[in-house]
């Protein structure tokens, strides 16, 4: 699916939690924000339910698929602001009982849901003093994902997949990659903007990855910097820190020209 004319799209920027309500409600500012702002396509960031100390917290508070506060928030919020809406990550239900998997559900301005993929990269990190291994409560999901929007082809991946350029490949062309995060403050200082940009450049589409950004009440400091990217590697919007909005066009036009002038995509070998 193409499309002809420039979309708004819109990253939210959160510091949940514990508390889902709060979350939630906190959430459904911000999409409402990003809504008047004339935003057709709006993104939450991963965990954006449920940040706390204890992992477990999140195996306690799963949904079964298609069912559950969080998921009707979900729905109920892309219907009422007429939008598409990517869920940043919610916990659902896993094959394993004592394991989530962390699912980006995409749901139309019907409220109808659309897509979901499950994380397939599960983050692991020990420097001594951060240690992080969300295998221990998370299972890992299988298929590469995309779908079809007014702003065209769209890619979905969370935050560690960002690691992985194969599985961006695997999407086929797509016109706008969606990544949802909660990088580390470690990790993000080091490697978040230069790795968006490379998915950006090497896949000559637009990027959008909306983050968890500041210090959470567990004590967990999150990197933030969402970002809005252009085909050609330009940063067009981004917030630091703290709850907020950030807002860009994606142009067709800026597509076009970036692909045509470079063809990349087209000179490509490897299978």
């Amino acid at each position: 699916m193409s499309f002809d004319a420039p979309v708004r799209i819109a990253a939210i920027q959160t510091v949940s939690g514990p508390a889902v309500d709060e979350n939630l409600k906190m959430a459904g500012e911000l999409v409402a924000e990003a809504a008047a702002a004339g935003a057709q396509l709006i993104a939450l960031p991963e965990y954006f339910p449920l940040i706390s100390s204890d992992e477990e917290d999140k195996v306690r508070l799963r949904e079964r698929d298609g069912d559950g506060p969080i998921q009707h928030f979900l729905q109920a919020t892309a219907r009422r602001h007429g939008i598409w809406l990517v869920g940043g990550t919610s916990p659902l239900v896993a094959d394993a009982g004592d394991k989530v998997r962390n699912a980006t559900l995409v749901f139309n301005p019907d409220g109808e849901r659309v897509v979901r993929y499950d994380k397939i990269h599960l983050f692991g990190f020990d420097n001594g003093a951060e240690r992080y291994d969300e295998a221990e409560t998370i299972e890992p999901g299988e298929a590469v994902v995309t779908f079809d929007a007014p702003c065209g082809r769209v890619g979905l991946s969370v935050c560690y997949d960002l690691r992985f350029p194969e599985l961006f490949r695997a999407m086929g062309p797509v016109d706008l990659i969606v990544l949802p995060a909660a990088f580390t403050y470690t990790t993000g200082l080091a490697h978040w903007e230069v790795l968006l940009r490379a998915r950006a450049i090497e896949n000559q589409c637009y990027v959008m990855a909306p983050a968890q950004g500041g210090r959470h009440p567990s004590g967990r400091r999150t990197y933030g910097d969402t970002l809005i990217i252009d085909p050609w590697g330009e940063v067009l919007a981004r917030q630091a820190e703290g709850p907020g909005v950030v807002v860009a066009e994606m142009d067709p036009a800026r597509l076009r020209d970036v692909r045509t002038r470079l063809p990349a995509l087209k000179h490509r070998r490897l299978p």
